[in-house]
């Protein structure tokens, strides 16, 4: 099973998401064709992508990463457009986040722990929060500067996190379906 963690979006937070991609998409007229946007209900924030687990092992990535996480619920603020990677032709377009970046990164490490402790391996990169927008099939250098030339001068959204969400994703030609397997709350 394809597994990862995840931040949800409030319906307020997902609306002033998909009204980002508008702008951007507007502003690039023609030229975001190769740009395929995040379905709005499908928006989230990845806390830890777990890839494909062996079925054995999924109760466990279940049970730990379903207990609680021992930090207070906090806001997170979308603001600020991006892309990945930093040089040359783009392939992911991200809005990133300020206000609980900090309180991300402690929950992420914490679920890190808890996975990897059942016998994953996870990306050991640094985290960077950020919220996927859109994946371009094909760019060039100018298609970042353009997109992120385009994003809001101000912040974007504010979601208040009260817990994480183990979802399964099931890829398919007309894009990706996630169920959600288990949830864990933050608790101070």
């Amino acid at each position: 099973m394809r597994l990862f963690v995840a931040v949800d979006l409030s319906e307020e937070a997902r609306a002033a998401m998909a009204a980002v991609q508008t702008r951007i998409a507007a502003a690039l007229a023609g030229g975001s064709a190769s740009l395929k946007w995040v379905r709005p209900e499908q928006l989230h924030l990845t806390l830890v992508f777990l890839g494909n687990v062996a079925e054995a092992r999924v109760p466990a990535v279940v049970e730990a990463a379903g207990r609680d996480v021992g930090a207070a619920p906090f806001d997170m603020v979308l603001d600020g457009v991006g892309a990945f990677p930093p040089r040359g032709a783009p392939r992911v377009l991200w809005a990133g986040v300020t206000e609980g970046a900090a309180e991300l990164a402690a929950v992420q490490r914490e679920l890190v722990t808890r996975v990897t402790a059942v016998g994953l391996v996870v990306d050991t990169r640094p985290f960077h929060p950020h919220l996927t927008l859109g994946r371009w099939r094909q760019s060039s250098p100018r298609d970042r500067t353009r997109a992120c030339a385009t994003g809001p001068p101000n912040a974007m959204a504010r979601v208040r996190v009260r817990r994480t969400t183990l979802y399964e994703s099931r890829l398919s030609p007309s894009g990706p379906t996630y169920t959600a397997l288990a949830h864990a709350n933050l608790t101070a």
